[in-house]
């Protein structure tokens, strides 16, 4: 259908003026057609007088002829645009490797180079067309986030299972041309991406900085429901403590070229192997923070800040769940707050069962498995849950398990808090004001 369907019309704003209204369609400004978030976004970003097309849900048509002062809103949201397929069939990819009965959604690749410049989601530019390739440059659609894995184009046609794709150094070259900006990761298959193929990408990548601004080499994820896919090898302990070794030197090598960080490596590599993380200052401002690089280092230099101001929040007893690879982390922190609040600050990690062992991390844990690990445990006042187990907005697990089932399952309040040391402190402080206020009386504390 064209044009974009208004979700809502912000009070008091230009187009609520002009008695625009949810349900509505707008189709064009200024004469150009719309054909999703990214052209309204373009066609009125720098505009001041803007002619607006407007098709009523019956169908009637208005034209309105807009004036408005600098970055003024119009006030309009719109419903975020289906995102295109994915027509690759990646050896690693991790929806093949998921268990039955999970939400739909989940089981959707997206391949969508517009949700890689409004979300930050990772595209591998297989599948764009030149038409798109010629909008990207067109509007300067930047930054974008593109997985590479390979710059050798054989080996890439073989890691994304499709022939026929073009030339990954080429797209990139072009874009690196007329200036748009590119994160860039790698997804690591050892015995496949890894040593020479890995020392090529690297280099070649490197050499397109500054347009290239950044590059993360993440681990590939294996679940435990890998039936007829392809045997691929995981990354252990071993293999990340020699990985670490060998380009870590080299990640500081090509910051002192550049003058920048550039080459990242993900944290998964460092928890894996049990070794130190780089200095803080190695993750400059934190480009590939979203892909997993850098976040324990940054949840280390925040605990410590919060550690310093921690207050007496008295004598009760909490659980908190997190995954398995932060465990340690976690645990240090609490600790030292236990000791500072006054608070039995208790830290389970949860093993994955839906997924399988080898996955470890916070935000894959499902509902389910949070209350198998707490048979038999004494939980305490509250049972804390970061957000990142929860799908935002809905507050729901990935295996459909609401807070409300899972509170009543467990027989325990459950408190959601952002997942960084000050919104964990935070929200053990609530926990503590309202227990005061009931007197030690069992008490429903709401989500954060």
């Amino acid at each position: 259908m064209a044009g974009l369907r208004i979700d809502s019309v912000a009070a008091d704003s230009i187009a609520g003026k002009f008695d625009v209204t949810a349900g509505d369609r707008l189709l064009a400004v200024n004469g150009h057609l719309l054909r999703d978030l990214i052209d309204y976004s373009y066609y009125t970003a720098s505009e001041y007088e803007l002619l607006l097309e407007i098709e009523k849900p019956d169908g009637e048509l208005w034209e309105l002829e807009v004036e408005r002062q600098s970055s003024e809103s119009l006030g309009l949201t719109f419903a975020a645009p289906a995102p295109a397929r994915c027509a690759n069939n990646c050896l690693f990819c991790f929806v093949h490797q998921l268990p039955k009965g999970l939400r739909k959604p989940l089981y959707v690749k997206d391949e969508d180079y517009r949700l890689s410049f409004l979300n930050g989601n990772y595209v591998t530019l297989a599948n764009l067309k030149p038409s798109a390739l010629h909008r990207i440059i067109e509007q300067r659609l930047s930054p974008l986030y593109i997985s590479v894995h390979a710059t050798n184009p054989v080996l890439r046609e073989h890691l994304l299972g499709k022939p026929g794709i073009p030339p990954i150094l080429e797209q990139l070259q072009k874009l690196a041309a007329v200036g748009i900006t590119m994160h860039t990761q790698i997804v690591l298959c050892p015995g496949l991406n890894d040593g020479i193929e890995l020392q090529r990408t690297v280099t070649e990548l490197a050499a397109l900085y500054p347009a290239v601004q950044s590059l993360a080499i993440v681990p590939l994820g294996l679940t435990a429901h890998r039936s007829n896919l392809p045997k691929l090898t995981p990354v252990d302990a071993e293999y990340a403590r020699e990985f670490i070794s060998c380009w870590q030197p080299q990640a500081e090598l090509l910051r002192r070229t550049l003058r920048q960080p550039f080459l990242f490596l993900a944290d998964e590599f460092y928890l894996k192997a049990d070794v130190p993380f780089p200095p803080i200052k190695e993750y400059g401002d934190f480009p590939q923070i979203e892909n997993g690089v850098g976040m324990v280092p940054l949840f280390m230099k925040e605990a410590a800040k919060v550690l310093r101001g921690v207050r007496q929040i008295g004598s009760f007893r909490a659980t908190v769940v997190t995954g398995v690879s932060s465990l340690g982390i976690v645990s240090v922190f609490l600790s030292q707050l236990s000791d500072r609040s006054g608070v039995d600050i208790v830290s389970l990690a949860v093993e994955n069962r839906l997924f399988g062992p080898r996955v470890t991390v916070s935000g894959l844990i499902p509902g389910n498995d949070i209350i198998a690990a707490l048979a038999g445990h004494e939980t305490g006042a509250c049972l804390f849950v970061p957000d990142v187990m929860l799908k935002e907005g809905e507050g729901v697990f990935l295996d459909d398990v609401s807070l409300d089932e899972l509170e009543r399952r467990v027989n325990c309040p459950v408190i959601v808090f952002d997942s960084t040391p000050a919104g964990f402190h935070s929200a053990l402080r609530l926990c503590g004001k309202k227990l005061k206020q009931k007197k030690g009386n069992p008490v429903r504390i709401p989500p954060l």
